[in-house]
């Protein structure tokens, strides 16, 4: 299912955070949201799941727009796996997911062997069906971010809205997750920090600064050393990834963007 966001702005205390923003995420497309810390990729998505309403533009859920459906309905549609994650559950993992299934019930329905089935195969899909009886609370992050996604994927969505999915996930288990965002083809937006997961999962990058978009494209046509310079301050050469053919962006750690380089030292014979 198609997703576009037309000339979107939002404003938090006043203060504009997203301006004038297009974009569209095509069905069975993995779109990702880069740029630095404040540039308006998390309040972009908010206003995409519901979070937050735009101060001016739209969202378009397969061409109508997202005011016009009810809570439960958009919830049917899209399942959003946000950076805050509110509380500690005093409910099991299993539980946790089971909450996923809550767009298709009535009030105070029981699950069904349809539900338990679901949650059963999201648990299977994150690699914690040996939790499901543990409680929430006592969950690493890692383990919690797991159990969210499988909340998320128990929601039978059609878009996926990933706020930072990676985060407290090891290296193993970030493989995995953007593996199985590869495998689901859901219409996703995901915003990213590390550049090269978004180049390796992602068929097309939006790249925000100071909430506007400066660049859309293909992870190659848009990862060039001169955006990274520009939009995110760091010196860096484009590569191509020796396993998997993507860009790498190797960085130099060593001199900010905005530094001169040090000349090469001289040695004397």
């Amino acid at each position: 299912m198609r997703i576009a966001v037309e000339d979107l702005s939002v404003a938090l205390s006043g203060r504009t955070v997203v301006a004038g923003v297009h974009l569209v995420a095509k069905e069975g497309e993995i779109a990702g949201l880069v740029g630095p810390n404040g540039s308006g990729k998390s309040s972009l998505l908010r206003t995409v799941y519901r979070h937050l309403r735009p101060s001016a533009g739209r969202v378009l859920l397969a061409g109508r727009e997202l005011d016009e459906l009810s809570p439960a309905q958009s919830a049917r549609h899209i399942a959003a796996l946000p950076q805050e994650r509110g509380g500690d559950f005093e409910l099991t993992v299993r539980e946790v997911v089971a909450m996923g299934r809550t767009p298709y019930k009535r009030a105070f329905a029981a699950d069904d062997a349809e539900d338990h089935r679901i949650v059963a195969e999201a648990l299977v899909r994150v690699g914690m069906t040996d939790a499901a009886a543990r409680r929430f609370a006592q969950l690493s992050g890692g383990e919690r971010q797991r159990v969210l996604l499988a909340r998320a994927l128990a929601q039978q969505p059609d878009v996926l809205v990933l706020d930072e999915p990676t985060n407290h996930l090891d290296v193993r288990h970030q493989v995995e997750l953007l593996a199985l965002l590869r495998e689901q083809r859901r219409t996703t937006l995901v915003a990213l920090h590390d550049l090269n997961a978004a180049a390796s999962v992602c068929d097309r990058l939006h790249v925000l600064h100071r909430g506007t978009l400066v660049a859309s494209g293909a992870p190659r046509e848009v990862l060039t050393a001169e955006l990274l310079a520009e939009v995110f301050g760091v010196r860096a050469a484009v590569v191509e990834h020796p396993l998997t053919g993507d860009p790498l962006i190797a960085f130099d750690h060593r001199t900010p963007a905005d530094v001169p380089p040090r000349p090469a030292r001289q040695t004397i014979s």
